[in-house]
């Protein structure tokens, strides 16, 4: 069975978030598991990009709208991701460094679909599945269904997962033109609310929809920024599959990121270790507990509550806990957190930026991780923290929900509060101090919580569930 995977994130490629780490694993795994997946995404000017040997594969061309332009797609030589890697470089709009943020993606992203679409049209024989991620794919089940000049490509089964629903792809009625021409009695699939949504049109038009925990497809039929009343409707062919992780690359006892590596029979002095590092690096007190946060700063993931917790939390609780924050995002949640760093007593320090190296030895050493997320459809990092043995302190939403059991529960090993408010979070911070003080308690949920399996073999059955059924129908 041959599945093909959209998507404008894959990791180590090109990553931005979650959908990254998802398409740089997803694929191997199926791999492993007898399928054949394969990925194609656009060719960003990365450094992997460089790093690697390529053919070319297809040369072509085609147009959006009235403009006509060639494109290439390359696949990577030596298949070291475990799944083949085909690259669609369209010139002046693909040929740029990073993924998102340009005034022009609208036009970026669409091309990049025409041109998987038409190169797919071009093949000699049809993959079993087409599998899109998030709106920047989402456009492909309509060109299959509608388009004149893809049409034969119709009996394909589709799948869109959708990643995060806020983020949609909306572009006006003025832009229809940019869609190859398609039976204008179809243009309801394109529209949702008098704008062409991508990810609705996706929606209308995938065989199956799926999302990224099983909360989150419940949480969107309620909280889906304008689609709740077509998921609701749609619901019959949507399903929510949690997503994993990559035990290959985030295992403590051989992660190259760090030097002090340990498992769940030495995990008390190998955090011991790792921590010491870290709050020597970042002038800690290490006998103190070490909360930290990790991600982009912005609303959804709730780090504007960031500055005033911890403020309250020194202020209510008392100076009895370190706070390490990594990130970058909004400038005025920066702002506010680099302020901080004028009351900090030896227990607060911010790294603005992202580093992996520097990621990967927070797990290790820290003894708990905030993600106070107003949305989170899956969520990673409990997953990876969790692994190396750091307690979740969570808000009880989307994949938090589904992959942290509050540790006052039966079998619990995570703290959960319900409300993405300073005041919440402030007392999930309480707990953790709390729970620190309690040693052999703390380290028999370390224990427990890393012999959790939420790696991809665990879950990947279900996808390929879902594809071998759309491929009978």
């Amino acid at each position: 069975m041959e599945i093909i995977h959209v998507s404008a994130e894959c990791y180590p490629v090109a990553k931005a978030g979650g959908l990254g780490d998802v398409v740089g694993a997803l694929p191997k795994y199926c791999n492993e598991a007898g399928a054949i997946a394969k990925v194609v995404m656009p060719m960003y000017r990365t450094k992997y990009l460089y790093a690697h040997e390529w053919d070319v594969v297809h040369k072509g061309y085609t147009h959006m709208g009235d403009w006509w332009f060639p494109y290439t797609v390359i696949r990577e030589k030596t298949n070291e991701l475990g799944f083949d890697l085909y690259l669609v470089d369209i010139y002046g709009l693909l040929d740029r460094e990073k993924v998102y943020g340009y005034d022009d993606d609208t036009e970026r992203f669409t091309a990049f679909q025409i041109a998987v679409v038409d190169w797919i049209s071009l093949w000699k024989h049809r993959p079993d599945v087409v599998h899109v991620h998030d709106h920047q794919a989402a456009l492909i089940p309509f060109m299959f269904k509608y388009c004149h000049a893809y049409r034969h490509l119709q009996d394909i089964p589709t799948v869109l997962t959708i990643h995060n629903g806020q983020y949609q792809g909306w572009m006006g009625w003025d832009k229809y033109t940019y869609i190859p021409a398609y039976d204008s009695w179809k243009a309801g699939m394109l529209e949702w609310r008098g704008t062409i949504n991508p990810l609705a049109s996706g929606i209308k038009c995938a065989w199956k929809v799926t999302t990224v925990s099983r909360t989150y497809l419940d949480e969107l039929r309620q909280h889906a920024n304008g689609l709740e009343a077509l998921l609701e409707y749609e619901r019959g062919k949507c399903v929510g599959i949690l997503n994993g992780i990559d035990p290959s690359v985030w295992d403590p006892a051989t992660d190259h990121y760090f030097s002090e590596h340990f498992n769940v029979e030495t995990v008390r002095e190998g955090k011991a270790k790792n921590k010491a590092h870290l709050c020597e690096r970042f002038q800690l007190d290490a006998s103190k507990p070490l909360i930290t946060f990790i991600g982009r700063l912005v609303g959804e993931k709730g780090a504007d509550l960031l500055p005033q917790s911890i403020e309250d939390s020194f202020y209510y609780i008392g100076r009895k806990m370190n706070f390490l924050i990594l990130g970058s995002g909004f400038p005025e949640i920066e702002w506010r957190l680099n302020a901080l760093k004028t009351m900090a007593r030896g227990d607060y320090n911010v790294f603005i930026g992202y580093d992996e190296t520097l990621s990967h030895l927070m797990y290790a050493g820290a003894d708990f991780i905030l993600m106070p997320s107003r949305v989170e459809p899956c969520g990673l990092n409990q997953m990876y923290a969790m692994r190396y043995g750091t307690v979740p302190v969570v808000r009880n939403t989307g994949g938090l929900r589904d992959t942290v059991i509050d540790y006052g529960d039966r079998h619990g090993y995570g703290i959960r509060f319900e409300q993405a408010t300073v005041g919440d979070m402030t007392h999930g911070i309480f707990r953790s101090v709390e729970l620190y003080q309690q040693q052999e308690k703390l380290q028999e949920l370390r224990r427990r919580m890393m012999q959790l399996d939420f790696s991809w073999q665990s879950c990947v059955r279900y996808y390929l569930d879902l594809y071998e059924g759309l491929a009978l129908e």
